[in-house]
């Protein structure tokens, strides 16, 4: 074998780049420029791509511009498009693996948002896909959605409906052509592993032999805890601890050539082709994990990036992240030692490549199609009827009618019983009793996206599409235990202080079994009576023990209203606007109730005010399109709600 020598290996400063025509890459030493050809080693290709979220036309809004070397732009996006870049990057390839670090599904988009996430799938499985990471969108429905019908293509509870649905060949979903894996998500109760930790792969090398690569995989450190993956019943392990001791177990095993796929991500730099100015939890892990690990391939932050880093022994390795919803394939080549399997780690090389809208695959372009199209008559389909129009507009009391009616939906929605996909419960599945609904919450997003108006020609005919896009961004509803001194302080949190002496009011919709005063004399804190709070006709009991639902957004603290916090008993029910169809289409006949759920008292002495809502206004792209609800959600949720902060530790907010 030649002897390469060693050069200064590149840190978190950069990375020695080349410009080429479709991209950058970084090489771990100059001598990796020379080593395309080298016959001496096995070649292996790595391509990935992370964060899809379903978004198989085009990425959304500004998010199909992206900035490569230079300042160059670039048009990006689309499973079309993407599948053709695939067969070239693959072309010749004796070793090409293709993965991805989490968050393929469980998406925004109406086209595969609406089938169950099938549409994702079936684009995944006809471009290749060999396995995935699970990220924490791949829990937002339930593990057992995961495993049970992404995987294996189970359905429920009605076929055509709920999913299994026909696909572009008209056969009926039949799950993933590839499986998920992840190191560090156990349940809860037995700390055993929802999926398998780590997979090995056998590359040729000639001659009849086979040389093996090891895949580590990790889900974001608290899954089971963001809004939309709320997930009780489950458990993240510690990122480090878990990757040190999956490598060690795939190098007893004889494995010396090891990739990190973690769904937890870091930002680096401005354009996609390299990365200076690193921070972040994948960045600190990359300094620390094991120098066995020969690569570290990044999700879950939405940024794009490829830069040599060095292990804790000093030599440098690829870390790299391919941006979101289909902008970027990442290619990475390992040049393996043909007698050991060893990754001879100064002949790699890493590179984003763009996925650019000037060349199509056929079957790829055939498929979105179809479901764009299906999406479409779905969208048309009928639901229900309404008598009249549902909006936002509140009364001087903060009711609305359509505030209203989705908190009928909540307390509905936690008296159902538990979906056929969802996990086991710790805890009995004990109808709710209340339902409170954040609509005009002090932080983050409203779970009401928009008013239901009456369609006078249509008979008031509630389409699917129209159900859909009035309610939700992807978090479950959730029942929980509260006492009623959490429920008396959660209707007091409605009012507090703002600059220069203002009132601010932050009005809950409650369920109509729900009625209360309010003092509109009484000081912050003392403006709501027990005495004068009734459910089902009964006055509150601060003592005693209620069973509340409400979104997970909202129990968990990133609406403002803190007086949930410890909250006990938690199950989790069926996501917002998917059981808000539930609703619509079980009930038939949407008819709004009368504004009297809240009245006001000593609302014309001096001094008396309701409060001023603040008016929040919707996050928007540098090209003034609107965030996607479910992303600016998270954005304004995990910042404490302004746009552009930094989550705590300095980090930019992951999705």
């Amino acid at each position: 074998m030649r002897d390469i020598g060693r050069r200064s290996f590149i840190t978190a400063a950069g990375a020695l780049a080349t410009a080429s025509a479709i991209g950058s890459n970084a090489y771990a030493t100059g001598h990796a420029r020379d080593a395309a050809t080298a016959d001496e080693y096995v070649d292996v290709q790595l391509l990935n791509i992370t964060d899809l979220h379903g978004y198989l036309q085009g990425a959304p809004g500004a998010h199909s511009i992206i900035t490569g070397a230079g300042g160059k732009t670039y048009t990006v996006g689309g499973v079309a498009y993407m599948a053709a870049h695939l067969e070239r990057l693959r072309d010749g390839r004796r070793n090409s693996l293709f993965f991805a670090p989490g968050d393929l599904f469980s998406g925004w988009e109406f086209d595969a948002a609406t089938f169950a996430d099938e549409p994702t799938i079936e684009a995944l499985n006809a471009m290749g896909l060999d396995f995935a990471s699970a990220g924490n969108h791949e829990f937002d429905k339930s593990a057992k959605f995961l495993t049970a019908h992404v995987e294996d293509g189970e359905s429920f509870p009605v076929v055509g409906r709920d999913d299994a649905f026909p696909d572009s060949t008209g056969r009926r979903f039949r799950g993933a052509e590839f499986p998920y894996y992840s190191a560090n998500m156990v349940w809860n109760a037995n700390g055993e592993l929802v999926l398998p930790p780590y997979n090995i792969e056998y590359v040729d090398a000639g001659g009849g032999r086979r040389l093996p690569i090891g895949f580590i995989h990790l889900t974001a450190i608290g899954t089971e805890s963001f809004p939309g993956s709320y997930q009780p019943g489950l458990r993240t392990l510690d990122e480090l601890e878990t990757a040190n001791r999956c490598a060690a177990e795939l190098k007893s095993r004889g494995v010396r050539a090891i990739v990190l796929s973690m769904h937890d991500g870091a930002v680096a730099g401005s354009d996609f082709s390299s990365g200076s100015n690193p921070s972040g939890p994948a960045y600190e892990l990359a300094l620390r994990v094991s120098p066995d690990i020969d690569a570290i391939v990044t999700g879950h932050w939405h940024c794009a990036f490829t830069m040599m880093l060095p292990d804790p022994d000093g030599v440098p390795r690829p870390f790299v992240e391919a941006g979101c919803y289909g902008q970027l394939v990442n290619e990475i080549n390992l040049r393996l030692d043909p007698d050991t399997g060893a990754v001879i780690r100064e002949l790699t090389t890493a590179t984003n490549h763009p996925n650019t809208r000037d060349v199509t695959d056929p079957d790829l372009k055939s498929i979105a199609g179809y479901w764009a199209d299906y999406g479409s008559r779905r969208a048309r389909s009928r639901l229900g009827t309404q008598s009249a129009s549902f909006t936002r507009q509140r009364n001087a009391v903060g009711e609305s009618t359509m505030g209203n009616l989705v908190a009928d939906w909540a307390l509905w929605a936690g008296r159902q019983p538990l979906d056929p996909m969802a996990d086991p419960a710790a805890y009995p599945n004990t109808p709710a009793e209340l339902a409170v609904i954040a609509v005009a919450p002090r932080v983050g997003q409203a779970v009401i996206a928009g008013d239901l108006i009456r369609d006078a020609q249509t008979g008031g005919t509630v389409t699917f599409a129209q159900a859909w896009n009035s309610v939700g961004f992807g978090d479950p509803i959730m029942t929980v235990t509260v006492t009623g001194r959490q429920l008396h302080d959660a209707l007091e949190e409605q009012w507090a202080p703002t600059a220069g002496g203002g009132l601010g009011f932050s009005p809950l919709a409650v369920s109509g079994n729900v009625r209360y005063t309010f003092d509109a004399a009484g000081a912050v804190g003392r403006r709501i009576d027990p005495a004068e709070v009734f459910i089902d006709g009964k006055a509150l009991d601060l003592t005693r023990r209620y069973r509340l639902a409400a979104p997970s957004y909202t129990l968990i603290n990133q609406d403002g209203f803190s007086a949930f916090t410890g909250f006990t008993a938690p199950v989790r029910h069926t996501r917002d606007f998917e059981s808000f169809i539930s609703f619509v289409r079980t009930k038939k006949q949407l008819t709004p109730a009368p504004l009297n759920r809240v009245a006001v008292k000593n609302a014309h002495v001096p001094g008396a005010r309701t409060g001023t809502v603040t008016q929040r206004q919707q996050l928007l792209q540098p090209d003034g399109s609107v965030v996607p609800r479910p992303e600016a959600a998270l954005r304004t949720a995990q910042t404490g709600g302004a746009e552009g902060q930094r989550a705590p530790g300095g980090f930019r907010v992951p999705c």
